[in-house]
């Protein structure tokens, strides 16, 4: 498995935007495909976003296509979330996690096998 730490989350007032970072170790990092993920309070863990191991292709969910974007930096072992008009339903824990096969593009959180810890993002109306 790759480890995974986030970072970047924060307070903004709706409307605002955040860039969420996702820093992987190891040197296999660009065969993995990537996701995020996202925990509100009293609710179970969605799929948000998804780019392959080449950053060519990627996948949202409705509520954030348009206004969020995944890219990767294979060079800086890292994945981006770009988070712009904020609104307060985005608040949640966010998580980045890796799959190996990255060619493919995957919602379910089954799908991957390693985790980050979270970054707390919240939006205030």
């Amino acid at each position: 498995h790759v480890q995974l730490v986030e970072s970047g989350g924060g307070l903004v007032q709706a409307g605002g935007s955040l860039r969420l970072s996702c820093a992987a170790s190891g040197r296999t990092f660009s065969t993995y495909a990537m996701g995020w993920f996202r925990q509100a309070p009293g609710k179970e863990r969605e799929f948000v976003a998804a780019v392959n191991w080449s950053g060519r292709n990627t996948y949202y969910i409705d509520s954030v296509e348009g206004r969020f974007t995944i890219s990767r930096d294979n060079a800086k072992n890292t994945v981006y979330l770009q988070m712009n008009s904020l609104k307060p339903e985005d608040t949640a824990v966010y998580y980045c996690a890796a799959r190996a096969g990255g060619y493919s593009l995957r919602t379910s959180e089954d799908e991957y096998p390693s985790w980050g810890q979270g970054t707390q993002v919240t939006v205030s109306s």
